[in-house]
Protein backbone atom coordinates (compact mmCIF):
# COMPACT_ATOMS: atom_id res chain seq x y z
CA UNK A 1 0.00 0.00 0.00
CA UNK A 2 1.11 3.53 -0.95
CA UNK A 3 1.30 6.48 1.81
CA UNK A 4 -0.88 8.71 0.76
CA UNK A 5 1.25 12.49 1.55
CA UNK A 6 -1.00 15.52 1.87
CA UNK A 7 0.51 18.61 0.41
CA UNK A 8 -1.88 21.33 1.66
CA UNK A 9 0.33 22.30 4.27
CA UNK A 10 -0.24 26.16 4.36
CA UNK A 11 -3.44 25.63 6.37
CA UNK A 12 -0.98 23.46 9.44
CA UNK A 13 1.95 25.81 9.23
CA UNK A 14 2.54 28.30 11.47
CA UNK A 15 5.80 30.13 12.94
CA UNK A 16 7.27 30.51 16.40
CA UNK A 17 6.77 33.42 17.04
CA UNK A 18 3.04 33.78 16.51
CA UNK A 19 1.11 34.59 19.30
CA UNK A 20 -0.86 32.18 21.49
CA UNK A 21 -4.46 33.75 20.41
CA UNK A 22 -3.10 33.64 16.81
CA UNK A 23 -2.90 29.55 16.97
CA UNK A 24 -5.88 29.28 18.28
CA UNK A 25 -7.49 30.94 15.31
CA UNK A 26 -5.46 28.53 13.26
CA UNK A 27 -6.65 25.35 15.00
CA UNK A 28 -9.89 27.09 14.96
CA UNK A 29 -9.60 27.08 10.72
CA UNK A 30 -8.22 23.44 10.60
CA UNK A 31 -10.48 20.30 11.06
CA UNK A 32 -7.02 18.76 12.85
CA UNK A 33 -6.03 19.63 16.20
CA UNK A 34 -2.21 19.87 15.60
CA UNK A 35 -0.32 23.03 13.88
CA UNK A 36 3.23 22.24 12.12
CA UNK A 37 5.74 25.22 13.63
CA UNK A 38 8.40 26.51 11.44
CA UNK A 39 11.07 29.23 11.08
CA UNK A 40 11.23 32.33 7.87
CA UNK A 41 12.71 29.48 5.70
CA UNK A 42 10.05 26.86 6.67
CA UNK A 43 12.20 24.56 8.62
CA UNK A 44 10.07 22.30 10.67
CA UNK A 45 10.59 22.98 14.60
CA UNK A 46 8.15 20.95 16.33
CA UNK A 47 4.62 20.73 16.69
CA UNK A 48 1.38 22.27 18.58
CA UNK A 49 -1.66 21.07 19.93
CA UNK A 50 -5.05 22.29 21.28
CA UNK A 51 -3.49 20.02 24.29
CA UNK A 52 -0.01 22.30 24.47
CA UNK A 53 -2.11 25.42 24.21
CA UNK A 54 -4.82 24.33 27.47
CA UNK A 55 -2.11 23.71 29.18
CA UNK A 56 0.01 26.97 29.06
CA UNK A 57 -3.59 28.24 30.01
CA UNK A 58 -4.22 26.39 32.81
CA UNK A 59 -0.72 27.39 34.16
CA UNK A 60 -0.83 30.72 33.27
CA UNK A 61 -4.31 31.92 33.28
CA UNK A 62 -3.32 33.81 30.72
CA UNK A 63 -4.54 33.70 26.85
CA UNK A 64 -1.23 36.62 26.31
CA UNK A 65 2.25 35.48 24.56
CA UNK A 66 3.42 33.50 21.86
CA UNK A 67 4.29 29.72 21.51
CA UNK A 68 8.01 29.52 21.40
CA UNK A 69 8.20 28.15 25.05
CA UNK A 70 4.36 25.96 24.32
CA UNK A 71 5.02 24.24 21.20
CA UNK A 72 6.59 20.53 21.64
CA UNK A 73 10.22 20.27 20.01
CA UNK A 74 10.65 16.74 19.81
CA UNK A 75 7.59 15.52 18.04
CA UNK A 76 7.44 12.52 15.48
CA UNK A 77 7.94 12.87 11.93
CA UNK A 78 8.91 11.07 8.60
CA UNK A 79 11.68 11.93 6.20
CA UNK A 80 10.78 11.49 2.54
CA UNK A 81 13.62 9.66 1.74
CA UNK A 82 12.15 6.84 3.77
CA UNK A 83 8.70 6.44 1.86
CA UNK A 84 10.97 4.09 -0.08
CA UNK A 85 11.11 1.46 3.00
CA UNK A 86 8.84 -1.09 2.32
CA UNK A 87 8.64 -1.89 6.46
CA UNK A 88 7.68 1.85 6.80
CA UNK A 89 3.74 1.55 6.53
CA UNK A 90 3.37 -1.28 9.24
CA UNK A 91 6.00 0.65 11.84
CA UNK A 92 3.61 4.15 11.14
CA UNK A 93 0.55 1.83 12.05
CA UNK A 94 2.47 0.42 15.17
CA UNK A 95 3.61 3.87 16.24
CA UNK A 96 0.49 5.80 15.44
CA UNK A 97 -1.85 3.11 17.38
CA UNK A 98 0.09 3.48 20.08
CA UNK A 99 0.69 7.42 20.41
CA UNK A 100 -2.45 8.27 18.52
CA UNK A 101 -1.12 10.36 16.55
CA UNK A 102 -3.22 12.43 13.93
CA UNK A 103 -0.89 13.46 11.77
CA UNK A 104 2.70 12.72 10.73
CA UNK A 105 4.72 15.48 9.44
CA UNK A 106 6.46 14.56 6.14
CA UNK A 107 10.13 16.74 5.86
CA UNK A 108 12.92 16.85 2.85
CA UNK A 109 16.19 18.72 3.69
CA UNK A 110 14.22 19.90 6.93
CA UNK A 111 11.41 21.58 5.54
CA UNK A 112 7.76 20.37 5.80
CA UNK A 113 6.76 19.18 2.42
CA UNK A 114 3.80 17.35 3.30
CA UNK A 115 2.02 15.19 5.83
CA UNK A 116 0.42 11.93 6.52
CA UNK A 117 -3.60 11.41 8.10
CA UNK A 118 -3.91 8.59 10.43
CA UNK A 119 -7.33 7.86 8.86
CA UNK A 120 -5.39 7.72 5.26
CA UNK A 121 -4.50 4.43 5.62
CA UNK A 122 -6.27 2.94 9.22
CA UNK A 123 -9.31 2.25 9.42
CA UNK A 124 -11.88 3.86 12.35
CA UNK A 125 -11.92 0.59 13.86
CA UNK A 126 -8.56 0.22 14.34
CA UNK A 127 -7.77 3.44 16.33
CA UNK A 128 -9.45 4.55 19.68
CA UNK A 129 -9.30 8.08 20.46
CA UNK A 130 -11.59 7.80 23.00
CA UNK A 131 -10.08 6.74 25.96
CA UNK A 132 -13.17 5.48 28.53
CA UNK A 133 -13.61 6.57 31.99
CA UNK A 134 -12.72 3.51 34.62
CA UNK A 135 -14.64 4.86 37.32
CA UNK A 136 -18.69 4.27 37.61
CA UNK A 137 -19.62 8.08 37.47
CA UNK A 138 -23.38 9.16 35.36
CA UNK A 139 -24.25 12.08 33.74
CA UNK A 140 -27.68 14.99 34.75
CA UNK A 141 -28.41 16.03 31.25
CA UNK A 142 -30.94 19.39 32.27
CA UNK A 143 -34.10 19.24 29.70
CA UNK A 144 -36.42 20.68 31.74
CA UNK A 145 -36.34 24.42 30.00
CA UNK A 146 -38.81 25.85 27.86
CA UNK A 147 -36.75 26.92 24.74
CA UNK A 148 -38.01 30.44 24.07
CA UNK A 149 -35.38 31.33 21.93
CA UNK A 150 -36.42 28.61 19.88
CA UNK A 151 -39.72 29.57 19.15
CA UNK A 152 -42.02 28.59 17.15
CA UNK A 153 -40.38 25.13 17.07
CA UNK A 154 -40.42 24.76 20.87
CA UNK A 155 -44.02 25.80 21.07
CA UNK A 156 -44.81 21.64 19.39
CA UNK A 157 -41.63 20.23 20.43
CA UNK A 158 -39.22 20.45 23.36
CA UNK A 159 -35.81 21.60 22.23
CA UNK A 160 -34.27 18.12 23.50
CA UNK A 161 -36.02 16.71 20.55
CA UNK A 162 -34.55 18.76 17.90
CA UNK A 163 -33.78 17.18 14.82
CA UNK A 164 -30.30 17.02 13.47
CA UNK A 165 -29.64 14.75 10.91
CA UNK A 166 -31.18 11.53 11.27
CA UNK A 167 -31.43 11.87 15.28
CA UNK A 168 -32.72 14.26 17.88
CA UNK A 169 -30.61 16.53 20.06
CA UNK A 170 -30.48 14.39 22.66
CA UNK A 171 -29.72 11.63 21.34
CA UNK A 172 -26.11 13.29 19.87
CA UNK A 173 -25.78 14.27 23.80
CA UNK A 174 -25.95 11.16 24.83
CA UNK A 175 -23.77 9.32 21.85
CA UNK A 176 -20.87 11.99 22.98
CA UNK A 177 -21.09 10.94 26.62
CA UNK A 178 -21.16 6.64 25.64
CA UNK A 179 -18.19 7.22 23.91
CA UNK A 180 -16.24 7.38 27.17
CA UNK A 181 -17.65 4.79 28.56
CA UNK A 182 -20.58 6.63 30.59
CA UNK A 183 -23.44 4.42 30.86
CA UNK A 184 -26.26 6.31 33.70
CA UNK A 185 -28.24 8.99 32.57
CA UNK A 186 -30.91 11.39 34.37
CA UNK A 187 -32.58 13.89 32.98
CA UNK A 188 -34.35 16.32 34.66
CA UNK A 189 -37.58 17.03 33.13
CA UNK A 190 -40.81 20.01 33.39
CA UNK A 191 -41.57 21.41 29.85
CA UNK A 192 -43.14 18.73 27.38
CA UNK A 193 -41.41 16.38 29.71
CA UNK A 194 -43.80 13.54 28.91
CA UNK A 195 -42.74 13.66 25.14
CA UNK A 196 -38.95 13.78 25.92
CA UNK A 197 -39.43 11.09 28.16
CA UNK A 198 -41.99 8.63 25.84
CA UNK A 199 -39.27 9.24 22.93
CA UNK A 200 -36.60 8.22 24.90
CA UNK A 201 -38.38 4.87 26.22
CA UNK A 202 -38.86 3.89 22.49
CA UNK A 203 -35.05 3.67 21.56
CA UNK A 204 -33.01 0.95 22.14
CA UNK A 205 -30.86 1.49 24.53
CA UNK A 206 -27.60 0.55 25.61
CA UNK A 207 -27.58 3.07 28.75
CA UNK A 208 -29.45 3.32 31.85
CA UNK A 209 -31.86 6.18 32.38
CA UNK A 210 -34.00 7.96 34.71
CA UNK A 211 -36.22 11.12 34.78
CA UNK A 212 -36.77 13.25 37.20
CA UNK A 213 -39.59 15.76 37.08
CA UNK A 214 -39.47 19.30 38.73
CA UNK A 215 -43.38 20.95 40.11
CA UNK A 216 -41.93 24.45 39.22
CA UNK A 217 -39.07 25.69 37.23
CA UNK A 218 -35.83 25.82 38.89
CA UNK A 219 -33.37 26.66 36.83
CA UNK A 220 -29.48 25.52 35.19
CA UNK A 221 -28.54 24.62 39.00
CA UNK A 222 -31.78 24.27 40.80
CA UNK A 223 -33.10 20.77 39.63
CA UNK A 224 -29.63 19.55 41.13
CA UNK A 225 -31.14 19.16 44.34
CA UNK A 226 -33.82 16.66 43.14
CA UNK A 227 -30.37 13.99 43.06
CA UNK A 228 -29.24 14.53 46.38
CA UNK A 229 -30.18 11.02 47.37
CA UNK A 230 -29.86 10.02 44.20
CA UNK A 231 -25.87 10.34 42.87
CA UNK A 232 -23.30 9.85 44.09
CA UNK A 233 -19.40 10.80 43.55
CA UNK A 234 -17.97 12.79 40.64
CA UNK A 235 -21.10 13.39 37.70
CA UNK A 236 -21.40 15.52 34.19
CA UNK A 237 -24.32 17.89 34.00
CA UNK A 238 -24.94 19.29 30.50
CA UNK A 239 -27.60 21.36 28.93
CA UNK A 240 -29.79 19.75 26.56
CA UNK A 241 -28.74 22.40 23.64
CA UNK A 242 -24.76 22.56 23.24
CA UNK A 243 -22.30 19.69 22.04
CA UNK A 244 -18.31 19.81 23.17
CA UNK A 245 -16.32 17.87 20.75
CA UNK A 246 -13.46 17.29 23.84
CA UNK A 247 -12.08 14.56 25.40
CA UNK A 248 -14.21 13.72 28.64
CA UNK A 249 -11.39 11.72 30.01
CA UNK A 250 -8.89 14.46 30.34
CA UNK A 251 -11.70 16.65 31.64
CA UNK A 252 -12.24 13.76 34.45
CA UNK A 253 -8.71 13.37 35.11
CA UNK A 254 -7.61 17.11 35.58
CA UNK A 255 -10.92 17.31 37.68
CA UNK A 256 -9.74 14.01 40.22
CA UNK A 257 -6.56 15.38 40.28
CA UNK A 258 -7.48 19.09 41.36
CA UNK A 259 -10.20 17.45 43.86
CA UNK A 260 -12.34 20.25 42.61
CA UNK A 261 -16.18 20.54 43.60
CA UNK A 262 -17.05 22.11 40.51
CA UNK A 263 -15.40 21.96 36.99
CA UNK A 264 -16.79 23.55 33.69
CA UNK A 265 -15.90 23.30 30.66
CA UNK A 266 -15.14 26.57 28.44
CA UNK A 267 -14.64 27.69 25.16
CA UNK A 268 -12.16 30.27 24.11
CA UNK A 269 -14.56 32.34 22.09
CA UNK A 270 -12.99 35.26 19.61
CA UNK A 271 -14.87 38.35 18.56
CA UNK A 272 -14.56 41.05 16.06
CA UNK A 273 -17.18 43.85 16.70
CA UNK A 274 -17.50 45.27 13.15
CA UNK A 275 -17.41 48.74 13.69
CA UNK A 276 -15.32 51.44 15.04
CA UNK A 277 -15.14 52.05 18.85
CA UNK A 278 -15.90 55.42 20.39
CA UNK A 279 -13.89 56.09 23.79
CA UNK A 280 -15.23 59.36 24.90
CA UNK A 281 -14.63 61.71 28.23
CA UNK A 282 -17.58 62.95 30.90
CA UNK A 283 -17.73 66.11 28.37
CA UNK A 284 -18.69 64.15 25.28
CA UNK A 285 -15.25 64.70 23.66
CA UNK A 286 -13.80 61.68 21.60
CA UNK A 287 -10.85 60.15 23.31
CA UNK A 288 -9.77 58.09 20.95
CA UNK A 289 -11.69 55.21 18.09
CA UNK A 290 -10.49 51.70 17.61
CA UNK A 291 -11.51 50.21 14.38
CA UNK A 292 -13.24 46.78 14.80
CA UNK A 293 -11.31 45.61 17.27
CA UNK A 294 -11.02 41.75 18.65
CA UNK A 295 -11.39 40.28 22.23
CA UNK A 296 -11.01 36.32 22.78
CA UNK A 297 -12.84 35.61 25.89
CA UNK A 298 -13.33 32.32 27.78
CA UNK A 299 -17.37 31.75 28.03
CA UNK A 300 -19.13 29.20 29.70
CA UNK A 301 -20.08 26.34 27.39
CA UNK A 302 -22.91 24.64 29.74
CA UNK A 303 -21.13 21.28 30.30
CA UNK A 304 -19.60 20.90 34.17
CA UNK A 305 -18.10 17.85 35.88
CA UNK A 306 -19.08 18.09 39.60
CA UNK A 307 -18.65 16.76 42.94
CA UNK A 308 -21.52 15.55 45.55
CA UNK A 309 -20.20 17.57 47.81
CA UNK A 310 -21.52 20.91 45.76
CA UNK A 311 -25.13 19.56 45.96
CA UNK A 312 -25.06 21.28 49.65
CA UNK A 313 -24.61 24.85 47.77
CA UNK A 314 -27.80 24.23 45.88
CA UNK A 315 -31.22 25.45 48.13
CA UNK A 316 -33.85 22.86 47.81
CA UNK A 317 -36.99 23.70 45.25
CA UNK A 318 -35.33 27.31 44.58
CA UNK A 319 -35.16 29.07 41.48
CA UNK A 320 -31.01 28.44 41.34
CA UNK A 321 -28.67 29.02 38.30
CA UNK A 322 -25.40 27.48 37.83
CA UNK A 323 -23.75 31.40 37.43
CA UNK A 324 -25.00 31.64 40.91
CA UNK A 325 -23.74 27.84 42.62
CA UNK A 326 -20.35 28.60 40.71
CA UNK A 327 -20.04 32.15 42.73
CA UNK A 328 -21.67 30.54 45.77
CA UNK A 329 -18.20 27.92 45.63
CA UNK A 330 -16.02 30.91 44.97
CA UNK A 331 -17.50 33.02 48.34
CA UNK A 332 -17.03 29.47 50.20
CA UNK A 333 -13.10 29.13 48.69
CA UNK A 334 -14.51 25.70 47.38
CA UNK A 335 -11.81 24.11 44.31
CA UNK A 336 -13.52 25.82 41.47
CA UNK A 337 -11.72 25.15 37.80
CA UNK A 338 -12.36 25.96 34.38
CA UNK A 339 -10.91 23.44 31.29
CA UNK A 340 -10.59 25.24 28.03
CA UNK A 341 -11.68 23.91 24.39
CA UNK A 342 -10.86 25.72 21.44
CA UNK A 343 -14.15 27.76 19.83
CA UNK A 344 -14.96 25.22 16.85
CA UNK A 345 -15.28 22.28 19.42
CA UNK A 346 -18.13 24.21 21.00
CA UNK A 347 -21.35 23.65 19.07
CA UNK A 348 -24.41 25.62 20.24
CA UNK A 349 -28.22 24.84 19.25
CA UNK A 350 -29.86 27.25 21.66
CA UNK A 351 -31.10 29.84 19.09
CA UNK A 352 -32.21 29.35 15.39
CA UNK A 353 -29.12 30.76 13.89
CA UNK A 354 -26.81 28.97 16.03
CA UNK A 355 -28.82 25.61 15.45
CA UNK A 356 -27.89 26.91 11.39
CA UNK A 357 -24.42 27.38 12.64
CA UNK A 358 -24.45 23.97 14.39
CA UNK A 359 -25.65 22.01 11.26
CA UNK A 360 -22.82 23.37 9.29
CA UNK A 361 -20.28 22.06 11.39
CA UNK A 362 -21.71 18.84 11.69
CA UNK A 363 -22.22 18.59 7.92
CA UNK A 364 -18.32 19.40 6.97
CA UNK A 365 -16.86 16.48 10.35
Amino acid sequence: MKLKIKKDIEKLLIYRKSSLIDALKKLNESALKVLLVVDKDYHFLGTLSDGDIRRYILKTGSLEGDISDIYNTNPFYIDSQSLTDRNLIDNLRKIIKEKKYSIVPVLESKRVVGYIEWSDFLDNNEIDFFEKIEDDISCVIMAGGKGTRLKPFTEVLPKPLIPVKDKTLIELIIEQFRKFGINKFFITLNYKGKLIETYLDTLEKDFEVEFIYEEDYLGTAGSLSLLKNHIKGDFFVSNCDILVNTDLKKVYDFHKQKNAYLTSITSILHYKIPYGVVNINEGGIIEGILEKPEYTFQINTGIYLVNERTLNYIPDNTYFDMPQLINKLLEENKETYAYPVKEKDYIDFGQWEEYKKALEVLEVR
